[in-house]
């Protein structure tokens, strides 16, 4: 019987914290074409190990980038501790392919959390379920691994058990020897791999038992394409494997997600900040702050979070585009973080200049394109404002009354600038207290 007031507790913090950052980091860094390198050139296992031999992530400073997470406004994070290729960040004893047995000699995994940790920031780990370096993980005709058009590997014999063995070994490692977990990032079912045939209700008793809190994504049941849906989440009896929370990837949904019955489902838009989760060094594509900060109002105006990637390179290093990005989005929200943290969406419907978030009776109205003089808040109306204040410096914003806006007498106008440009040319955001 799924127990919902257990399930209300668990999630409350992550509804709380809205923003956070996705780390994702490999050895495909070296090669610096992005973390699906093996998959697209098809390359086979011998001639990817040399990148193995040659990880050594000499400018790797955890601390610089928890500071800056923070500092972004970010409240958690999640790092990759073993992507699809296989490669480990943390010292598994159940493999020899993982990052101390490299020049690094290091658990990078465990140097992360200790990190984030100290900046008080909520700590996730990212596992993949899909595994191209593991022996009994299916090959010929899989899907999405690299020898799947290898006719050599067609009439060879795997166990999957084993793998499952495997796989279940190492996620008990991750959350029996590095503490307390707030967050656990599967990724991703697919075809005939999903739910039970990762043997998913023992897999999430076993976290469970160890880590009673921890919150789990979607993946164990769902690919995060919308396509393929969402999986019993969305239901009022979701299996035991459906996990906390829906995980749409590089898409906001268009109107949040609700369950079969109307029910708000908690969500988390996972982003990149470019066009790739890894590192890659041709891949300058980055997205303007002002869409990244206006599409996070967009996912809280929604009921959602926003994961947003930052992709290291082979020597450790963030790169300066997105550490630029995480500044100019911190800038923005020391000063109006109050319309994100602990915010959902509105009754109120979005309005033409702008979205709304809101906590209790605070309506804050994020103003995101100039009026011709007064700006209209649509929907507010005169008579159920106690107050209105510009939530950037607390400056009192008086409500107008002339001969004009007097003809419109539902909507509250008033007046943000003296000038033709908004305080904030990305999003003006206006503190309205209803009575």
């Amino acid at each position: 019987m799924f127990d919902r007031d257990a399930y209300n507790k668990r999630v409350a913090w992550f509804q709380e914290a809205r923003f956070g950052m996705f780390i994702h980091w490999g050895l495909y860094a070296i090669p610096a074409r992005g973390e699906w390198i093996r998959y697209i050139e098809e390359i086979p296992e011998e001639k990817y190990m040399p990148f193995f031999e040659e990880f050594d992530p000499v400018d790797f400073e955890p601390k610089k980038w928890a500071r800056a997470a923070r500092e972004a406004g970010m409240k958690y994070v999640v790092m990759t501790a073993k992507h699809h290729d296989g490669f480990c960040l943390f010292d598994s004893q159940l493999t020899d392919f993982k990052s101390t047995n490299t020049k690094a000699g290091k658990d990078l995994i465990a140097e992360y959390l200790e990190a984030f940790r100290a900046e008080g920031l909520k700590v996730g780990v990212y596992y993949s379920l899909i595994d191209w370096h593991h022996p009994d993980y299916p090959h010929y005709g899989d899907k999405y691994h690299p020898m799947r058009n290898c006719v050599a590997e067609k009439d060879v014999e795997r166990d999957f058990n084993r793998y499952l063995d495997y796989m279940h070994g190492q996620i008990k490692e991750l959350c029996t020897q590095y503490g307390k977990l707030d967050l656990m990032w599967f990724d991703f079912s697919y075809g005939d791999l999903k739910g039970e045939a990762w043997r998913g209700t023992e897999l999430v008793k076993m976290i469970r038992t160890y880590q009673p809190d921890v919150i789990i994504d979607d993946r164990l049941e769902a690919s995060g394409a919308v396509e393929e849906g969402f999986g019993s989440i969305a239901t009022e009896n979701p299996s035991d494997f459906s996990g906390d929370f829906v995980s749409p990837e590089q898409i906001i949904p268009p109107n949040g997600l609700k369950s079969e019955t109307g029910r708000d489902l908690v969500w988390e838009a996972c982003i990149t900040m470019n066009n790739n989760w890894g590192y890659n060094a041709k891949d300058k594509n980055f997205k303007p702050t002002s869409t990244i900060i206006k599409k996070l109002v967009e996912c809280v105006s929604k009921n959602g979070n926003m994961l947003l990637n930052v992709g290291p390179d082979a020597r450790g290093n963030i790169p300066e585009e997105s550490y630029r990005i995480l500044r100019e989005i911190g800038n923005w929200m020391k000063k109006n973080s109050a319309s994100i943290y602990g915010c959902k969406g509105s009754e109120i419907p979005k309005p033409e200049n702008g979205r709304i978030t809101q906590n209790g009776n605070k309506i804050y109205y994020h103003v995101m394109e100039p009026a011709i003089d007064s700006v209209p808040l649509y929907g507010i109306p005169k008579d159920k404002v106690q107050k209105v204040r510009l939530l950037c410096d607390g400056s009192e914003l008086k409500i107008e009354s002339n001969g004009v806006v007097d003809n419109y007498p539902d909507v509250a106008f008033v007046e943000i600038s003296a000038t033709p440009y908004l305080p904030d040319e990305i999003d003006t955001v206006v503190e309205i207290t209803l009575k």
